[in-house]
């Protein structure tokens, strides 16, 4: 794509988006992909180039700055902006200084490649696939202290946390700096129907004529109560994007295509026409809880939508948070901090005696009489092969979750344990 036509099609993309909300920090999206003759550029330089090897979740952080879901951010944090991330949730430097960002956006290297960089030096950034996804021009190197960074971010240096074993393993120096992308890596595709970039997602929902829209997160195939939550959205909003993760998870998640599956399958059966998107984002899940709730309707803002679905344990993981931590961190930012905010939800479950799904805020009756549901239980059912209630899942989706579980043997199933929230 030539650079004139590159910029026809993004004003072609931007036609009618201007009643969404507007990109995190900016006015417009800042992507960093190069495409056409830039591109072929660039990767014929970062062939020459010294490489570092992006570990997945930094892959999927380059992705996110090259479709521009991490806008405004150039590239890599540098120390300052690391550290302001990490105690104050704000970045230090830069056209940006004192912009409100939850969770540090950093790339590691081991000391012996950082020690052979210096400023202004470009390094190629490669998958461990080998494929090059970005060429990096060096601004510093710095250390930091992982464990201090583990208990702001996550609560805990508890390495049992899968996000905190991410930030313990990660090489022993950071290497700050601007980036081009030049890879989307596998996600065009092998989810063609989902994968969708903000560019791509503004201008689908302004053709619908949205305004407000709710995003709601999930790494679980959807169960009866996030069915419920996005029909409660729906009511508010002109519409919900099923927004899912599509990188990586841990051991005993369900993986992406099957979930896809399941959702569009609940929404052909279960949600009236025109009221939902299904779509996919590239990054890894770091199970930060409550700062990775922030992270979320920062860049659904950087999407296009006016809300975030915010639920029970959003982001969580065993019994790190609880169940509704998520939604206070919310209540600790500045009033400008975030334009999307958080469509808080309390408690939802089967009641019995509704015969209905409710939440603790509509139903009168006691706890005795509720069935409360949640993904994790969900997936221990099915993987220890139990029957599972009609009141937990739709009948079309247990199918699609069962026809999974089947083609994989008992003993290499991951064990899947109820704790905190979810255990309740």
């Amino acid at each position: 794509m030539t650079q004139l036509a590159e910029t026809t099609s993004k004003d072609t993309i931007s036609k009618n988006t201007s009643k969404l909300v507007p990109p995190h920090g900016s006015k417009e999206l800042k992507p960093l992909l190069l495409t056409g003759d830039f591109r072929a550029q660039a990767l014929k330089l970062a062939a020459t180039l010294p490489k570092i090897t992006l570990s997945s979740r930094e892959r999927g952080d380059l992705i996110m700055l090259g479709i521009g879901g991490f806008t405004p951010l150039d590239g890599f944090m540098n120390q300052a902006d690391w550290q302001g991330v990490v105690d104050n949730m704000r970045l230090q430097t830069g056209a940006n200084a004192g912009l409100f960002w939850p969770i540090p956006i950093t790339l590691s290297a081991p000391k012996a490649t950082a020690d052979s960089l210096n400023k202004g030096d470009k390094v190629a950034l490669v998958a461990e696939s080998g494929e090059i996804m970005g060429v990096l021009t060096v601004e510093e190197t710095y250390t930091i202290d992982k464990e201090h960074e583990c208990q702001q971010v996550f609560t805990t240096t508890d390495s049992e946390h899968p996000g905190v074993q991410q930030v313990l393993s990660q090489d022993e120096v950071n290497i700050a700096g601007s980036v081009e992308v030049l890879s989307e890596g596998e996600f065009p595709t092998l989810y063609p129907e989902t994968y969708k970039t903000p560019e791509q997602t503004r201008q689908i929902l302004a053709d619908k004529g949205w305004k407000t829209v709710a995003a709601f997160q999930t790494r679980n195939p959807m169960h009866r109560s996030h069915e419920y939550l996005a029909k409660i959205a729906i009511e508010i909003c002109d519409g919900v994007l099923v927004h899912s993760l599509l990188g990586a998870l841990k051991p005993g998640d369900i993986p992406a295509e099957v979930r896809q599956e399941a959702i569009k399958t609940l929404i052909d059966n279960y949600f009236k026409q025109d009221t939902v998107i299904q779509a996919g984002y590239p990054l890894d899940m770091r199970y930060a809880g409550p700062r990775e709730a922030l992270l979320h309707a920062l860049f659904r803002q950087n999407y296009g939508c006016s809300h975030l679905i915010v639920g029970r344990d959003h982001a969580g993981v065993g019994d790190y948070y609880g169940a509704f931590d998520a939604q206070t961190i919310f209540e600790k930012l500045e009033k400008d901090d975030l334009i999307t905010q958080p469509l808080n939800i309390d408690w939802t479950f089967w009641c019995n005696a509704c015969g209905a799904m409710a939440s603790s805020k509509t139903c009168p009756h006691d706890a005795s009489q509720h069935v409360k549901v949640s993904g994790t239980k969900l997936r221990k059912a099915l993987s220890e092969d139990e029957e599972v209630p009609d009141n937990f899942s739709r009948p079309e989706v247990l199918e699609i979750l069962r026809r999974y579980y089947a083609n994989i043997a008992k003993e290499e199933r991951a064990e899947v344990k109820l704790v905190g929230a979810s255990a309740v």
